[in-house]
């Protein structure tokens, strides 16, 4: 690894973590009781069992907003609630490079939590994943960038922001899950209501990746 990579490594680190001071099993703990008071009717409507469920995330640009799904194992996701995000960096199309600012585009999965996060708390978003590695190796780009985070506060540079309590919520939901690898959709648009692609500067293979994005999100309802 060069020195450059390892300085980048070291900045990243330090832009997301504090020094540890608690577990995600203590934090979960901590907010568990009110986060599962204010989604008890939620969770009786749509018949969830609260031992046993399973989340999504389901971010759109171009609204600012995050939307929570939850399901039992063997039943259909159902949203029970929408979430603003705080801050905003970059603009429609996928993230590209290290540095450039951009929420990535994507069909991604929840890495880890990180309850000591500079951010109150944090999810790891897995990007870049095995799509955005393809294309940048057929578009010979190397250094993509990473440590994508859907977090707290009001601030951003191609992280989702949504404020404190809202990501307790999210935090505590999500280590609770029975799928703790859960899906994390990150799209332009809702192309459940809008078929219309946006079309990229600089890359061609933007239909590709929102044809994907689109088929995964019916899975939504």
């Amino acid at each position: 690894m060069s020195l450059l990579l390892v300085f980048r490594k070291k900045i990243s680190t330090w832009y997301h973590n504090v020094k540890p001071k608690y577990t995600t099993e203590q934090v979960a703990a901590k907010y568990q009781k009110k986060v599962f008071v204010k989604f008890e009717n939620a969770f009786l409507n749509a018949k969830i069992d609260t031992a046993n469920f399973e989340i999504a995330l389901l971010a759109f640009k171009d609204s600012k907003k995050l939307e929570l799904y939850i399901k039992n194992p063997e039943t259909p996701y159902h949203l029970i609630k929408t979430y603003d995000f705080t801050a905003f960096s970059g603009k429609i199309g996928p993230k590209l490079k290290n540095g450039d600012k951009q929420i990535p585009e994507g069909i991604y999965t929840m890495e880890y939590l990180n309850p000591n996060s500079r951010y109150h708390l944090s999810l790891k978003v897995s990007y870049p994943n095995a799509f955005d590695l393809e294309k940048a190796k057929s578009d010979h780009r190397t250094d993509l960038g990473g440590d994508i985070m859907i977090h707290g506060k009001k601030v951003t540079i191609g992280c989702i922001p949504i404020g404190d309590s809202n990501i307790e919520e999210v935090f505590t939901l999500a280590a609770k899950s029975s799928n703790q690898k859960f899906p994390i959709i990150i799209s332009p648009t809702d192309f459940r209501k809008n078929t219309n692609f946006p079309d990229i500067e600089g890359i061609d293979w933007e239909k590709e990746l929102y044809s994907g994005i689109q088929t995964e999100l019916k899975k939504y309802n």
